[in-house]
């Protein structure tokens, strides 16, 4: 880099310079004002829903029919990582997930092949089959959730008002799905009196028919009459509720009214499939997502006009209330984190200021905005948002981006000390250290490279920060060499006083520190080494992670009554949740869901599966104290108040969501001898007094009555298997007749039995059937009862039945901790499992293995990179053995700055201890850099290594005492606190590594003698 020197041009460039500065700077302004916001990182769900039905069956035909069928075939699906299914008696729900690596955009031709597979196999299900539903939007956001409550109007009108204000919202350029949900189908009830249809000699079926083809929508033909065309258009169905009342019917040779056989009710769906409320009331939900590439902040204040608007058109009464508000959210977030970036920034400029001077300070503090906007245009151009984990990249890169300007600043005043002019000063910088400072650059940048190459979940959720960190140090090193000379030429004075005769007091220190370690070489390596080994004995104490809680202020409460409970149990149960929640001073709102969960309203978000036994309340709370106390009086009012309830009370997962924590996942092929083991698992983890609330994700059978038809009997009556089924399922569960047509709505005419048919198992046998003569015949007289239990519900994993034990923590333990002291009493139980039978671990630990693997896989190629750029540099083994020694050594610090503070080492904390290595080395490669350049200067290598030491020893300790204070402002934050700590001390105890260590191994390593005088050292005057 002798022959063009880019700094030297920029001086002889200087108002073309100046210009590109400031297109910099605005183009950076521009660029913030209009990249997007959020709150978490987007990474896709690789995950499809594939639901399918075959009504009427057994759950071992459902399971042996449906489940089997649709899992074995996509085995044939390459991208395939595992299948998970729920079965229940006529339904299977099928879970597709996908490999890790499989890339974001390939997303839509993977769920078009699977629709194709599915297509290929549908002849093989049974005749019965009722056919496939997908959802491939199963990772949809709904970042904004209102709530419609009313007081005096039925759930119809609240439907209605409800979809006018979607029409409001879909309008919007931004909008994207949006899903109304908690709304109560009307149903017009034919509540059928068996005794009565058989005393007719009418079957059920027969007068069903007659209904539905009245009713029924047909073409009726069009008179041609030369020059006009005329539709005939047939009358007679049915438009309201009354119209069906005043039906009479005629069957065979019976003719009555359909009043006399059946009551004629106009409702709402009975049971409900799903209720949603706000505070308790009853409510109807509108969740609203956004177009993928808009700016959250922007479509909030949209969306937040829009149904203002809505609102003021509504009639007293209705009122509308938001559940989750995604913009404000993303709004304070991002404030929270440019408030720490401004923290930064100012922490930055004081160790500038203070370390540099007054002028000197200035010119590295005009670097820092410079950065910056060049980072948000290369940001915003590449398509990243502001959000968690670019803003924390941002902090990180602050104090690692001004080391560049920092030396070469620090160069600049080093040659005007020894009388050199101004421009010739600037352009020292290029062709002494600009080569280093691009090698150390791309060194540190290495260092981040597991996290750009990470393809797991948490890899995909943490991109960014390779990204923008990489970028950064990039354009730090550009601006270092191109802007920040014409800079210094303009800011700093023309000459400068000699300070190297004036050396204070802790400049002394060190150089009587550093003498020490110089001529007890072998002392300073050992010790070292100690001190490394004692690190690495200490990681034993800290705890592993894989991502914090979220520092949001929701709680969130899971309900999980018996697997056969109905929804009416559960919402009993959770009418006395909020009973208790109601006046507390530590909940704003709470919205409850009952049959379901909460819609997706953020990225990470567990969505539970619906089912009328579960159910789950989202609490608002003032702020995070008040969520902690409330999640400790929650947790021990449900262990008191609620026995034979699963309630799990949980806070937001930052990153992928595990749910409990501690899991182990328990597979074997009989389904009885399966679910001992599970117990006996779950036995093993109980013995362990810190896991609480422990659960099986399924086990407990459900009450079945068997009704055995006696064939014989039937046959020399007329009627089949099939009429008494249908029979029972109309009175049972209802069977849709036809469809009134009110509007856009389609209104189900449903024919069941009586309340009191409908709720007793007694009446079953008291049925009356109709022969095809029409002679009643009671259901006992041509079946025989018995009643038995099932399983309600089977869970598998690759085609294997699965039992996942779960257990919540009780104290601040990590999950990886109690999972590693359960690991020596769950070997001994699993080695006495019989064959094909295993227990495997799974959760938090089982996720944090996953993401941590890839990372593993891609360290050599980290390792390369940096080997192959030290080389590049060094030139010579034993040099770039000096450089790479100081590596590992950043451990000491890491441990001793993680134990005192009680961190864990979670992913993000693993990520800043890699990233670690390439900033050491790059210190190292300066360090080891001048120590040649001393040499060749001619001082003896002993006072080429003193020499070099000292005078890097400012701009190494500034460096890091940038970069480390730096990190201060988020280390206060739950998901970057671990990696500030980890980071900090590292880089702390690194650059006391450098400074010291480094010089000795040198000098070992290279066999140096000390000089029999030492002059140049004993003045501490670099050559």
């Amino acid at each position: 880099m002798t022959r063009f020197n880019l700094s030297d041009w920029a001086l002889q460039h200087r108002s073309f310079v100046w210009f590109l500065m400031a297109v910099s700077l605005v183009a950076g302004i521009l660029a913030y004002v209009s990249i997007g916001r959020e709150e978490d990182p987007n990474f896709a769900v690789k995950t499809m829903v594939i639901s399918a039905a075959l009504p009427g069956a057994s759950i071992e035909e459902t399971l042996t029919q449906v489940t089997d069928r649709i899992e074995k075939k996509l085995e044939d699906l390459d991208q395939l990582d595992k299948t998970k299914s729920i079965t229940r008696p006529g339904v299977s729900v099928v879970y597709i997930e996908l490999l890790a690596t499989t890339k974001a955009r390939d997303l839509p031709q993977i769920w078009q092949k699977v629709r194709n597979m599915m297509a290929d196999i549908r002849g093989d299900f049974p005749a019965e089959f009722a056919g496939f539903q997908f959802n491939d939007g199963f990772g949809d956001v709904f970042g904004n959730i209102y709530a419609f409550t009313s007081d005096g109007f039925s759930p119809r009108e609240m439907r209605d008002y409800v979809e006018q204000a979607r029409r409001a919202v879909q309008g919007l350029e931004d909008t994207g799905k949006v899903e109304i949900f908690g709304a109560r189908d009307q149903v017009v009830y034919l509540q059928f009196s068996t005794e009565k249809l058989a005393a007719l000699g009418v079957s059920q079926a027969e007068a069903q028919a007659v209904l539905a083809s009245q009713n029924a929508i047909l073409p009726s033909g069009e008179i041609n009459s030369g020059s006009e065309r005329v539709m005939v258009r047939l009358g007679g169905g049915f438009d309201r509720t009354q119209a069906l009342s005043d039906v009479n019917l005629r069957v065979g040779d019976q003719f009555f009214r359909l009043t006399d056989v059946a009551e004629v009710s106009l409702g709402y769906e009975d049971p409900a499939s799903e209720l949603f409320r706000y505070n308790g009331q009853e409510a109807i939900g509108l969740a609203i997502g956004m177009r993928q590439g808009a700016n959250i902040i922007d479509f909030g204040e949209a969306l937040t006009e829009a149904m203002n608007s809505v609102e003021e058109q509504l009639p007293i009464g209705v009122s509308i209330h938001q559940v989750a508000d995604q913009p404000h959210v993303v709004e304070e977030a991002v404030g929270h984190f440019l408030q720490a970036l401004l923290e930064a920034v100012v922490i930055v400029l004081a160790v500038s200021f203070v370390s540099l001077g007054l002028r000197a300070g200035f010119v590295v503090t005009l670097t820092i905005p410079l950065v910056l906007a060049i980072t948000f245009v290369i940001m915003h151009v590449l398509g990243f948002t502001l959000q968690r984990i670019s803003l924390g990249a941002l902090i990180i890169a602050l104090g690692l981006l001004v080391d560049d300007a920092m030396i070469a600043i620090e160069t600049m005043i080093s040659r005007l000390e020894v009388g050199e002019s101004l421009t010739k000063a600037a352009s020292f910088a290029w062709t002494s250290i600009a080569f280093p400072m691009l090698t150390g650059t791309l060194v540190t940048m290495a260092g981040f490279i597991p996290i750009g190459l990470n393809n797991s979940a948490a890899g995909e959720f943490t991109f960014s920060l390779f990204v923008v960190i990489a970028v950064s140090l990039l354009v730090s090193w550009v601006v270092a060499v191109l802007f920040a000379p014409l800079i210094g030429v303009t800011m700093l004075p023309s000459k400068l006083a000699h300070h190297a005769e004036k050396v204070g007091r802790t400049r002394r220190a060190f150089q009587f520190l550093l003498r020490g370690a110089m001529r007890l070489r072998w002392l300073t390596i050992a010790l070292t080494l100690v001190a490394f080994g004692a690190s690495i004995y200490g990681m034993r104490f800290v705890e592993n992670q894989f991502f914090p809680n979220s520092d949001r202020p929701e709680l969130i409460l899971d309900f999980t009554l018996p697997q056969n409970a109905t929804i009416e149990a559960t919402r009993a149960q959770m009418d006395r949740m909020e009973a208790y929640l109601k006046d507390d001073p530590d909940v704003l709102f709470h919205s409850s869901y009952v049959g379901r969960g909460a819609p997706r309203f953020i990225l990470s978000y567990d969505v539970m599966n619906g089912a009328p036994n579960v159910g789950q309340i989202v609490i608002q709370t003032p702020g995070i104290d008040s969520r902690n106390r409330l999640r400790a009086r929650l947790t021990q009012l449900t262990e008191t108040e609620f026995p034979g309830v699963d309630i799990f009370v949980k806070l937001l997962e930052i990153g992928p969501p595990v749910g409990r924590p501690v899991q182990y996942r328990v597979t074997g092929p009989d389904l009885d001898q399966l679910r001992d083991i599970a117990r006996d698992t779950a036995a093993v983890v109980a013995s362990d007094p810190r896991t609480a609330n422990i659960v099986l994700d399924w086990n407990e059978p459900a009450r079945v009555v068997r009704v055995d038809i006696l064939q014989d009997r039937v046959r020399l009556l007329g009627i089949t298997s099939r009429e008494i089924a249908a029979a029972l399922q109309t009175v049972y569960d209802g069977t849709t007749v036809t469809q009134l047509r009110d509007d856009t709505f389609l209104v189900d005419l449903v024919a069941r039995g009586s309340d009191e048919d409908r709720r007793s198992v007694e009446a079953l046998t008291n049925l009356q059937l109709s022969t095809t003569s029409g002679q009643p015949v009671p259901l006992s007289a041509i079946a025989v009862f018995g009643f038995d239990t099932e399983l309600p519900v089977i869970r598998q994993e690759n085609r294997m039945p699965t039992v996942t034990v779960k257990a919540a923590i009780s104290t601040a333990d990590q999950p990886a901790t109690i999972v590693d002291d359960l690991k020596t009493r769950m070997a001994e139980f699993t080695a006495k499992l019989p064959p094909g039978y295993s227990v495997k671990v799974g959760g938090t630990v089982e996720s944090s293995a996953k993401s941590q693997a890839p990372i593993a896989a891609v360290v050599p190629l980290m390792l390369l990179i940096i080997a192959t750029l030290v080389m590049v540099q060094m030139q010579g083994f034993r040099r770039a053995f000096v450089v790479f020694a100081a590596a590992p050594l950043g451990l000491i610090g890491v441990v001793g700055a993680l134990l005192p503070s009680g961190a864990p080492l979670g992913f993000v904390a693993i990520l800043g201890v890699l990233a670690l290595v390439g900033i050491l080395i790059r210190n190292s490669i300066i360090l080891v850099h001048e120590i040649e350049v001393q040499r060749e200067h001619g001082l003896h290598p002993w006072d080429a290594v003193f020499a070099a030491s000292d005078s890097r020893a400012r701009p190494i300790v500034l460096t890091a005492a940038a970069a480390s204070l730096a990190l201060i402002p988020i280390s206060r934050q739950i998901f970057w606190g671990p990696m500030a700590y980890a980071m900090m001390g590292g880089i702390i105890a690194g650059t006391v590594v450098t400074l010291v260590f480094v010089p000795a191994l040198y000098l070992a390593v290279f066999r140096v003698r000390r000089p029999e005088r030492e002059t140049a050292t004993e003045t501490g005057t670099p050559a």
